[in-house]
């Protein structure tokens, strides 16, 4: 595992458009959640967690301003990082029905005229949805590790909160509502996290990424039956990860992880952890922020970790170390490990 460290985030959430705030809001369990400008059955207002921006944006100038804000906060941290760290930008599955953006390099390339980004910065983007954090870590350790940046920022930003997104999830019976119980709350936000080699914050200790075959919408297996859910994907993920660490899940002290409301990611974050742990007998937490912000899509893993920063510094942290997990509609599963103190 190369050294990695993460110094600083950021945050533009629905509750709040900085880290602190956001961070305070979700401890204290408020949400973001409010009637919205789309329908839902039966003719009620949908309930989502738009984020409370002064102007009214929509469309890729609204993703670009919700990034902008949470990138710029690490550079008001981080002062000597502006001008000279590379940027791996997380963002939507580019099949997903809905997707808020149409030109990922037009998106970065607006995000960066906001914040002041050179235009002869490295840029990377990573378009997997709600793992696509995990997937930028490895990417950021790799060029921490050649030398080729001193700083990473990895940043996400993702909304559910567009017409088109609306009306294929509302098919599919997936959005929560008094008819559904079984469904997710469309949400939107931007996170970032600047990486470092070394630095007071978290200490990334491993790091795990598989794929789930029994994902959602996985069809049927060779004797035409559904694929059962066993969590082999996000076990393999979890496994890879407390293995690069050297603990296992009995070490951990509390998860973070990517629960969007759908019953099958609780019963697959069960799994992995029923399979894998063995020895504990006290209570470990399980953090998601969903439960404030809804489902925030690509933005998810630099939130959790800066969630898992923050609280750390301030001292409410479940314990040490902390494992954060996330996993998409198409069966990709990550998992990462971070130790609190200087990398």
């Amino acid at each position: 595992m190369s050294a990695l460290s993460i110094l600083a985030a950021g945050m533009v959430t629905a509750v709040g458009l900085d880290a602190p705030s956001s961070c305070a809001a979700l401890r204290a369990r408020l949400d973001g959640f409010c009637e919205t400008r789309f329908a839902g059955p039966g003719g009620d207002w949908l309930i989502g967690a738009p984020v409370p921006l002064p102007r009214n944006w929509l469309g890729e100038k609204r993703l670009a301003h919700l990034a902008a804000g949470a990138i710029a906060e690490l550079f008001e941290a981080v002062p000597g990082a502006a001008g000279q760290a590379a940027l791996i930008l997380c963002l939507p599955e580019e099949e997903r029905p809905g997707r808020p953006l149409r030109d990922a390099a037009g998106l970065a390339a607006r995000i960066g005229g906001i914040v002041g980004i050179p235009p002869r910065t490295r840029t990377q983007i990573v378009a997997h949805g709600r793992p696509s954090g995990l997937v930028a870590l490895r990417q950021a350790g790799r060029m921490l590790a050649e030398g080729a940046a001193d700083h990473v920022v990895v940043a996400g930003v993702d909304s559910y909160l567009t017409a088109p997104a609306i009306a294929h999830y509302q098919g599919k019976r997936r959005l929560l509502t008094a008819e559904n119980a079984n469904g997710f709350l469309p949400g939107e936000a931007a996170a970032a996290v600047l990486c470092g080699r070394t630095g007071a914050g978290l200490r990334l200790a491993g790091l795990g990424l598989a794929r789930e075959k029994a994902f959602l919408y996985n069809g049927l297996d060779a004797d035409g039956l559904d694929l059962p859910l066993r969590g082999d994907g996000m076990t393999e993920a979890y496994a890879q990860a407390l293995g690069a660490a050297g603990v296992g899940l009995a070490q951990i002290d509390y998860r973070i992880a990517d629960l969007i409301g759908e019953q099958y990611w609780f019963r697959q974050t069960a799994l992995a952890a029923l399979r894998l742990e063995r020895g504990r007998s006290e209570f470990q937490d399980l953090w998601s922020p969903a439960e404030s912000l809804g489902n925030v899509g690509a933005a998810v893993v630099p939130l959790m970790i800066g969630i898992a920063l923050c609280a750390a510094r301030k001292g409410y942290a479940g314990g040490d170390p902390v494992l954060i997990e996330a996993s998409s509609d198409d069966g990709a599963c990550g998992a990462a490990v971070f130790r609190a103190g200087a990398g």
